[in-house]
């Protein structure tokens, strides 16, 4: 008797014979879900791993140091985006983000003074800003800009675009 299971449609309760993913209905989700495989694995094993050093940012990331270290700074902040808190604003946040990014400095990998909890938009943004005012990202052409610490400075300038052409 061949395996099957539900297909994988939103909504759609077809069954599907193994190895297949969707039913004949929704075949055509079937090459979206392979493309987004793709890119997937491309972001992780080619992007991220783009050089030496971006290869050894991405490592400290999986040691025990970094995990305990999170931890401590989600504790410290309450669980609350520091960026929206510099604009009076309370909202959660589950992401701990370098004040100054360390491919700008390195030295600040591992030190908790350098690190926030912020939320998904705030961190969208403040990637964005890092990526304009410091150079960093895939083309890491680094602008050579002073190192801004205060993240209320921060957030006002990733929000109304200020200090991006101030040295």
């Amino acid at each position: 008797m061949p395996r099957v299971h539900r297909c994988r449609a939103l909504g759609c309760h077809n069954v599907v014979e193994w190895p297949a993913r969707y039913c004949a209905q929704h075949k055509s989700l079937e090459a979206t879900a392979d493309e987004k495989k793709r890119d997937y694995w491309k972001y992780n094993h080619i992007t991220r791993n783009r050089s030496v050093s971006k290869r050894e940012q991405y490592k400290f990331y999986k040691t025990q140091q970094w995990k305990h270290l999170r931890q401590l700074v989600l504790d410290r902040d309450y669980y609350l985006c520091q960026y929206c808190k510099a604009r009076g604003r309370l909202t959660q946040g589950n992401i701990v983000d370098h004040v100054v990014p360390i491919e700008a400095d390195a030295n600040g990998m591992s030190d908790a003074s350098n690190l926030v909890t912020c939320c998904k938009a705030c961190h969208q943004a403040k990637t964005a800003w890092e990526q304009h005012y410091y150079g960093c990202g895939a083309e890491n052409s680094f602008t050579g800009k002073p190192f801004i610490k205060d993240v209320a400075t921060i957030d006002v300038a990733m929000r109304f675009g200020r200090m991006n052409n101030n040295a």
